[in-house]
């Protein structure tokens, strides 16, 4: 059936938007091939100038379902060919899933939900289970701040940590946002939150996605959390905070916090606190990762302690210097990088903005991900402040080796 990837009723036609529409869009087209309007839909899409490629590997991938489901079978090649031809029904073309992706025109044809997800993760197994996976893809991520934010919500889809996303930025993709953020100089001026939601789609068309084009505000942060006022997830039926229904629930099960922006960080972790919401953040400096688990501890002061009894309000219209002495509470000056301490009396003056590398970014991705993957699969993860620091744990000077013989 035609699956516009959003809550409500679905249309029984789909109409073609125009190419300006189209190149704004996030959200792919689901199209059932079984289904006459679908079927309509994708004849009218072969026709249209808007389609520019037509990608169908069905074939490729049942014969990847047909080895997940029996490993230990050794299939030749006329063996696996019959098992193919056995699931599709002798017709490859009708089975599985199209999928339109209207930003940049292809049609691809993919397995079903169930079989895709099977396939997609079954090399995960021997790290996490099954039943493990399936109950992570009922789990809704949060994330606000994509510059950063946007490889840690990638990685976390790409290893199926949540099967669905509400991501937050009111910023536009610039050229120096290309040191660190996975995108293309045709996507220049690109809304980041636009740009995350295509790149989570196109690695998993099944995924539920929403965006919050203007960044967290007061007025939509409770919209933001998806929770009712009384701490409880606002939706009936859902999985969200535990619960065991057959799709993501409304409210958050975990949050990843990567914006610079004070009154952000401190309405965010208390809406977190509130309705019971871990929170983490990667700091990209020294490997900095905190973990804050609202959800064990509804009484735990924000960020550690580390701004006593402040609130969001208090930090609402803090200038530059004032955002920087705050974030700078946050972070324990004293244990920046050399580098970093070095650079943040020199942001406004000789730097432009705060100084961030892909390497960080990516190790910080890692980071939130792991984490993010114990706490939803109920593992013991404290809260806490943890460091991997890379130049301490790869020192520039190896250590001397021990003279052949010498004992050990």
């Amino acid at each position: 059936m035609t699956h516009f990837m959003q809550s409500g009723t679905e249309p029984d036609t789909f109409v073609l938007p125009s190419p300006g529409r189209a190149s704004e869009s996030f959200r792919p087209v689901l199209l059932d091939p079984a289904r006459p309007a679908d079927a309509a839909t994708l004849a009218a899409l072969r026709d249209s100038p808007l389609l520019r490629e037509v990608h169908d590997r069905i074939e490729d991938q049942v014969a990847e379902l047909v080895r997940a489901l029996a490993p230990a079978e050794h299939f030749g090649p006329a063996a696996l060919h019959r098992a193919v031809s056995e699931v599709t029904g002798g017709r490859a073309e009708a089975y599985g899933r199209w999928v339109w992706y209207p930003w940049s025109g292809r049609l691809v044809h993919v397995l079903p939900e169930e079989e895709f997800r099977l396939v997609r993760t079954d090399r995960n197994r021997g790290r996490i289970t099954r039943e493990q996976q399936r109950g992570l893809l009922r789990r809704r991520v949060g994330v606000i701040g994509l510059s950063v934010g946007s490889s840690a919500a990638l990685t976390c889809a790409m290893e199926g940590v949540g099967g669905a996303f509400r991501l937050a930025d009111f910023d536009r993709l610039s050229l120096s946002n290309l040191n660190r953020l996975r995108a293309g100089v045709h996507e220049l001026g690109l809304e980041k939150t636009v740009l995350c939601a295509r790149r989570l789609y196109e690695l998993d068309p099944y995924l539920d996605v929403e965006i919050h084009r203007e960044g967290v505000t007061e007025e939509n942060i409770g919209a933001f959390f998806g929770a009712a006022e009384d701490g409880t997830d606002g939706a009936d039926g859902g999985a969200g905070h535990g619960g065991d229904g057959s799709g993501a629930g409304s409210g958050l099960d975990v949050l990843i916090e990567e914006c610079d922006t004070a009154w952000v960080k401190v309405a965010a972790r208390e809406h977190a606190r509130r309705h019971r919401v871990p929170v983490l953040m990667d700091t990209n400096d020294r490997g900095m990762l905190d973990i804050e688990r609202y959800d064990t501890e509804p009484a735990r002061p924000l960020f550690h302690g580390r701004i006593g009894d402040t609130t969001a309000a208090d930090v609402r219209g803090l200038d530059r210097a004032g955002t920087v002495d705050f974030l700078l509470r946050v972070v324990d000056a004293q244990h920046l990088s050399p580098a970093m301490a070095d650079a943040l009396p020199r942001i406004g003056r000789t730097l432009s903005s705060w100084p961030q590398l892909a390497d960080g970014v990516m190790l910080g991705a890692a980071l939130v991900t792991d984490a993010a993957r114990r706490i939803l699969l109920g593992e013991p993860l404290p809260s806490g402040r943890h460091r991997i620091d890379l130049d301490e744990l790869v020192p520039a000077r190896a250590p001397r080796p021990a003279r052949h013989g010498a004992a050990l």
